[in-house]
């Protein structure tokens, strides 16, 4: 890509722009669930995201599954899990970012289907927030989810990756 240059009234092309004019969309990282992890019915529990896919400057930590950028700005966080109820049916799930220890967003669907006959076992959710961070602040990702009739067979799944949590600087030019 060539961009056009003004120098002394005469017109050339650029093939590249100076090094630092553009930003960068970092740190940044994501991480997933690497297998199954078990929950228990109705109890907020953080993702284990031990996985990472990338992590541009070393600010995840996939042991203490928490993102923490050292850097002030905006960032876009996100995360989805999939809840997994094997022994009876979804009635509810959640899935929530954190900061600093504190529920930030939540995404939830309640009453699954309005009944117990819903045959519905697996749910994905998703969420998202635009977060102001200092430095020194920390983001985690938590979920939760209960079943009608209860059980003890709930999960966060991790097929095929769809159990993640990852997130990024933005660089918002004024």
């Amino acid at each position: 890509m060539s961009l056009i240059k003004l120098n002394n009234n005469s017109i050339s092309a650029v093939s590249a722009l100076p090094s630092g004019l553009l930003p960068t969309n970092t740190p940044a990282f994501e991480a997933y669930l690497g297998s199954n992890q078990s929950v228990s019915s109705a109890t907020v529990t953080k993702l284990s995201a031990n996985t990472e896919v990338f992590d541009s400057d070393s600010k995840y930590d996939n042991s203490a599954y928490r993102f923490t950028p050292t850097v002030a700005g905006k960032y876009y966080i996100y995360g989805s899990v999939t809840l997994d109820q094997a022994q009876n049916f979804l009635g509810f799930g959640d899935v929530r970012i954190y900061l600093n220890g504190s529920s930030y967003r939540t995404s939830n669907m309640e009453n699954i289907l309005g009944n117990n006959n819903s045959n519905m076992h697996f749910l994905n959710l998703s969420v998202a927030a635009v977060m102001n961070l200092d430095g020194d602040d920390y983001v985690e990702l938590f979920a939760n989810l209960g079943a009608f009739g209860g059980g003890s067979s709930q999960q966060f799944a991790a097929t095929t990756k769809s159990s993640y949590f990852g997130g990024y600087k933005l660089n918002i030019w004024h």
